[in-house]
């Protein structure tokens, strides 16, 4: 039976792991939200500078994944996790800013290029975690467990043993990020199902 075991939301002003806040925003903090958050974690990834908002909002809720599951990565071989990412507006937060910089510079910004495709956030946590089972990001127009269960359970029958699942909604200000981690050994979690996934994720209006 594969079960959520973990799950860490992001949003405008707070971070929570399991329900719990671990970081609250300041508003009026010289650094990003998700800089606020990466320093109070403590967390030493220097190439983080260097992501965009989509990309960071991943690899923060990867990272704090992990660390409520101590022993994650010894856990499985570099292939048998999987990632099953999606939101619905792609790169548009990057992609503006690219624009952006071209009408601001007269040439497009390079660094900002890089991330003008939105599975790029699964290459920095695949990269980071030298994980390299299957990963996908779809652009759907709302918020759907059944897609991540049925996608999920494919996965989970096809050589994963766990998948890592994610909805990045990142647009300007907006912030709606659900990540969460099924295993199908485990010995505690909820249910991967869509009653359950709808419930924690809590983005019936994303």
């Amino acid at each position: 039976m594969s079960l959520i075991t973990t799950y860490c939301h992001l949003s405008s002003d707070h971070c929570s792991v399991n329900g719990e806040i671990v970081v609250t925003r300041e508003k009026d903090a010289a650094d990003s939200w998700f800089k606020q958050i990466y320093k109070e974690q403590e967390i030493v990834y220097p190439k983080f500078y260097k992501m965009d908002a989509l990309s960071q909002a991943g690899f923060l809720a990867s990272e704090l994944i992990k660390r409520a599951n101590q022993g994650l990565t010894d856990k499985y071989k570099d292939d048998e996790i999987a990632m099953l990412f999606a939101n619905q507006s792609s790169s548009a937060d990057t992609d503006l800013r690219f624009v952006h910089s071209y009408e601001l510079n007269g040439a497009p910004s390079p660094s900002l290029f890089v991330y003008t495709l939105p599975n790029i956030v699964l290459g920095e946590i695949a990269i980071r975690n030298k994980w390299f089972g299957e990963n996908m990001f779809a652009v759907l127009p709302k918020f759907a467990p059944g897609f991540f269960v049925d996608y999920g359970q494919i996965l989970l029958t096809t050589g994963a043993k766990a998948v890592l699942i994610g909805w990045l909604g990142i647009l300007g200000d907006n912030v709606e990020v659900f990540v969460a981690l099924v295993e199908s050994e485990s010995e505690g979690g909820m249910d991967f199902n869509s009653e359950n996934l709808l419930k924690l994720a809590d983005l019936s209006h994303a």
